[in-house]
C-alpha cells in the first residue's frame, strides 16, 4: 500500500534550509588565508578577528608552517563586556561616555565561531625557521617565512 504525502513547495525550502543550517554548524571552522611568494620569502596572511594575540601559536619545520589559535567568547573568558552610558551636563554639551560593567547576557542567536583550530602550509622549498616573523594587527596575522638559501651537497666516497 502506498502512502501519499501532501506537501507544498515551501516544505522543500524548509528541508533545504535545515540541511544548509546543519552543514554550516558542522563545517570545519578554519580562517581564510592568502599565501604570497616573492623570490626571497613566503608570506601567509590569515583572518583572525576577535582572537587574542596570546592565543596564537606559530610553529615551523623545514618546509611546513603550522599556525593554531583559540578564539573564546567573553563568557568563556569570564569577562564582562563594557557598556557605554552617555551623560551630559547641559543641552548643548557633548555627551561623555562612561564604561559601566554589567552581567553578560545570553545571546538569543550567535553566528560567531569559537573554538580551537590549526592550519598548516607546506612550501616547495625549505624555510629559515629561525628568521620567521609574525605580526598580528587589525584581525590579520601575517607570517613571513624567508626561503632557505642553503644548498647542501653531500659527496659519498665509493668503496669497493
Amino acid at each position: 500500500m502506498l502512502t501519499r504525502r501532501s506537501s507544498t513547495p515551501f516544505d522543500l525550502f524548509d528541508r533545504l534550509e535545515q540541511q544548509l543550517s546543519h552543514q554550516l554548524q558542522t563545517a570545519e571552522r578554519v580562517p581564510a588565508a592568502e599565501v604570497h611568494e616573492t623570490p626571497e620569502t613566503y608570506e601567509v596572511v590569515l583572518e583572525l578577528p576577535g582572537v587574542d594575540k596570546a592565543a596564537i601559536e606559530v610553529k615551523a619545520t623545514e618546509r611546513t608552517l603550522l599556525i593554531s589559535a583559540d578564539r573564546r567568547s567573553q563568557r568563556q573568558l569570564g569577562g564582562e563586556p563594557a557598556e557605554f552610558v552617555g551623560t551630559s551636563s547641559g543641552s548643548d554639551a557633548p555627551v561623555q561616555a562612561d564604561r559601566v560593567r554589567g552581567p553578560l547576557p545570553t545571546p538569543l542567536m550567535s553566528e560567531f565561531r569559537y573554538g580551537t583550530w590549526s592550519r598548516s602550509f607546506r612550501f616547495p622549498v625549505a624555510i629559515e625557521r629561525e628568521q620567521l616573523q609574525a605580526v598580528y594587527r587589525d584581525g590579520l596575522l601575517t607570517v613571513t617565512a624567508p626561503k632557505a638559501n642553503k644548498v647542501s651537497t653531500v659527496t659519498v666516497k665509493v668503496e669497493g
